[in-house]
């Protein structure tokens, strides 16, 4: 007899989101993205962080002030990661489990790639003008917009 408790693909997915999610260095808001195919296969995985090669001991990771020293003009969204950190395989009419609601410029690019479905956890930014547009695009592109809904099983891991 198999197993009952093993957790779901939708579980699964977004618990890579938001384990990813703890490898950004941003002492404010950490996102992580997971992207699969249709035959749910991890196609790619990222975090909200500095470009490669810009070390991030050398770079401004505050939120406020003169723009060119915030992290602002320079961190790379977990999404845009995600695609770009992929390996030479198409996107087209993949998923992304995101652990943030994606902003204007990370939909442009997750429309572009092919990704038909956002599964996201929260939508903290919800009335921004951002996230207005990105769900604007989605609904223009025939994206499917999903908030996962937590089952509330909790797992640990030690490390």
């Amino acid at each position: 007899m198999k197993r009952k408790d093993y957790i779901s693909w939708d579980e699964y997915f977004m618990g890579l989101s938001l384990l990813s999610a703890q490898r950004s260095k941003d002492n404010n808001t950490q996102v992580g993205a997971c992207i699969v195919s249709q035959d749910n296969k991890i196609l790619s995985i990222g975090y909200n962080g500095m470009p490669i090669g810009c070390d991030d001991d050398d770079m401004p990771w505050e939120r406020e002030g003169d723009f060119l020293n915030t992290k602002y003009p320079f961190v790379c969204h977990a999404e845009l990661n995600a695609i770009l950190n992929r390996p030479t395989v198409s996107l087209q009419n993949a998923k992304i489990y995101v652990s943030l609601f994606p902003c204007n410029e990370c939909a442009k690019a997750i429309i572009q790639s092919g990704i038909k479905e956002v599964i996201y956890w929260e939508n903290k930014y919800a009335d921004s003008d951002e996230v207005k547009a990105s769900r604007k695009m989605f609904e223009l592109a025939g994206v499917k917009i999903t908030q996962y809904i937590p089952t509330g099983r909790e797992i640990t891991i030690k490390l």
